[in-house]
């Protein structure tokens, strides 16, 4: 806990030295800015001193002009400082700003696979956005609260002190007592600020949840289940918070308290002072004005405090994420990877999940350049992993996989995964035009380019029936389109990617039996001159492929043609066809 917060003060600390020359700009106007705000006082307690002297009335009368002269021009200095301060700290914040949400975005998206498939979006999106809104939050404070206050609190001891040491000393000692309090109080309290922080996340990672699969609560009845199970984690967010809310109550009603006392003996003490004659008229008006001032200076201090140890709480998630170690990562020597030739080997690779079985156990298999080699075999056989592992999105557990004699550990992801297109038998588009989903296979692509692809995958014929065409936006990862149009969309993104080893995990699942025959089409010509790998549990699709691998229990345990294959009356594969094909063999 204390590491975090450490920790998160660091990356604070980072995102503003990027701006050096501001920072120091606008902390030098904060301090000139405060110091001149308690100089008035002094220029006020001056004042009352020369009325209260009396004299001849010119000569009072002009002494103080003089002085109402020079607290207008401190004034107006003082006011420019802050305007100046004000400006750029909206520079200064929201630069910082930018460079940290960049940090966070770039870390975060570098993440395994996994780590997105074990945690809720809307859970890691509050996550961000209260680090972003802590550290808007920390510099507000910073520069208008805590220095300003600081610096006004050493002017102000020191003033006193000047008028009576034991005034001066007073105060300080006063301050230090009641700052270490606050300071262990606040300390006490962030466990429990960590532990709100952490219930909103649940709540918020639950309504996610709810909203992304609000098709199934209707579907299912999950109406009250859910609204209980929201209700019951709303129910303790409301404890927690409740319960740091009443320690904070407590603690301002005790350094209320302080306060009082502060007030009431440093007005008796500069009583007896004066009854000594050794205080003025004007010193009692600079202390009323210091004492005031001070006292709230001190409550805002503490009440900051506690607030920024709040928001610390709710930005230590998000440190945890940027402290968290990335699972997959270059290699320090990595190169980038070209693919001349185009093979694909598997040797003795094995992988599984964590605390799991395995789910690739010693799996070799070599695919030759240009070669389409499909696999088949029962659901959970590991057919779809054997992809990511080739894409890297998890590392083997042993063994090693090769693209062109290359082990995939030695390049780096990017340029491994450029070469390699992906079309999943469940695609995810963005929430964003038809033209930019497409594009997103090659980025730099024109307008022409994007039709074309589009056209080659016959994602053309349903895209012109649309309202605003290919400007029309697909909704929430593409739920405005059915299954096989997003299927569509997905091949016209590998079209236009253009990779020389293309994977196909069920492309054609989602589609009807007229759109497939287009599609195979399309196919047939990007497959061309390409490696391809197939996923398949339709087999009709694969019976022209080079090679059908058959895998069961972990293993490969048939490798041929579809004409080798089907003639094995004890294989699998002949089974499986018997079932799709010929109905269920006995």
């Amino acid at each position: 806990m204390k590491d975090n917060t450490k920790n998160t003060l660091k990356y604070y600390w980072g995102a503003m030295a990027n701006h050096k020359v501001t920072g120091w700009v606008l902390t030098l106007g904060v301090i000139f800015g405060a110091i001149l705000d308690s100089v008035v006082p002094i220029l006020s307690k001056n004042f009352f001193n020369v009325l209260y002297d009396g004299g001849v009335k010119d000569v009072v009368l002009m002494r103080l002009m003089q002085i109402l002269v020079f607290i207008a021009i401190i004034k107006f200095v003082r006011w420019l400082l802050w305007r100046i301060a004000s400006f750029t700290i909206n520079f200064f914040e929201s630069r910082s700003m930018v460079d940290l949400s960049r940090q966070c975005f770039d870390y975060l998206q570098k993440h395994s696979f996994s780590y997105f498939s074990n945690n809720f979006p809307g859970s890691i999106v509050k996550k961000h956005k209260s680090f972003i809104n802590t550290f808007e939050f920390l510099i507000d404070q910073l520069f208008f609260e805590i220095i300003p206050g600081v610096v006004s609190v050493i002017v102000m001891i020191f003033v006193l002190a000047k008028v009576n040491i034991f005034l001066g000393w007073g105060m300080f000692g006063w301050m230090v007592v009641f700052l270490l309090i606050n300071w262990w109080f606040t300390k006490y309290k962030l466990k429990f600020d960590i532990q709100r922080s952490e219930a909103e996340t649940a709540t918020s990672g639950l309504l996610s949840d709810t909203i992304s699969n609000n098709i199934n609560i209707k579907l299912f009845n999950g109406y009250i289940y859910e609204s209980d199970t929201y209700g019951n984690l709303s129910l303790n967010l409301h404890k927690i918070r409740k319960f740091t809310w009443d320690m904070g109550a407590i603690f301002y009603g005790f350094q209320s308290f302080l306060m009082l006392v502060l007030e009431v003996l440093i007005l008796y003490f500069s009583v007896r002072l004066w009854q000594r004659d050794m205080l003025t008229v004007g010193d009692f008006v600079l202390i009323q004005s210091y004492l005031f001032s001070a006292v709230m200076l001190v409550w805002d201090f503490g009440r900051v405090m506690m607030k920024i140890y709040e928001r610390l709480a709710d930005a230590e998630e998000m440190t945890v994420i940027l402290n968290l170690p990335h699972q997959i990562v270059d290699s320090n020597n990595a190169k980038k990877l070209t693919i001349r030739r185009g093979e694909v080997r598997f040797e003795n690779v094995s992988f599984k999940y964590e605390d799991g079985d395995d789910v690739v156990k010693n799996l070799n298999l070599t695919i030759s350049p240009g070669q389409t080699v499909a696999l088949v075999g029962m659901s959970g056989s590991g057919k779809s992993t054997i992809t990511k592992l080739l894409l890297r999105l998890y590392d083997v557990t042993s063994g090693r996989i090769l693209v062109d004699g290359k082990d995939i550990t030695t390049i780096t992801q990017d340029s491994l995964r450029k070469n390699i297109s992906l079309v999943p038998q469940d695609p995810i588009l963005f929430h964003r035009s038809l033209m930019e989903n497409i594009r997103y296979g090659k980025v730099d692509s024109s307008d022409e380019e994007v039709i074309k692809a589009a056209k080659l995958a016959y994602c053309d014929e349903f895209i012109s029936r649309l309202k605003d065409g290919y400007n029309s936006t697909v909704g929430d990862r593409g739920i405005k389109l059915s299954g096989g149009e997003r299927q569509r969309v997905a091949i016209a993104r590998a079209i236009l990617k253009n990779s020389p080893i293309l994977v196909l995990d069920e492309a054609t699942s989602s589609l009807d039996s007229e759109s497939e025959k287009y599609i195979q089409k399309s196919l047939t010509n990007l497959m061309k001159n390409k490696t391809v790998l197939i996923i398949a549990h339709r087999l009709s699709t694969i019976k022209k492929a080079d090679r059908i691998i058959v895998i069961s229990k972990k293993k490969i345990v048939e490798d041929g043609t579809h004409a080798e294959l089907i003639n094995n009356k004890k294989g699998i594969y002949r089974k499986l066809w018997g079932i799709q094909v010929g109905g269920f063999i006995k």
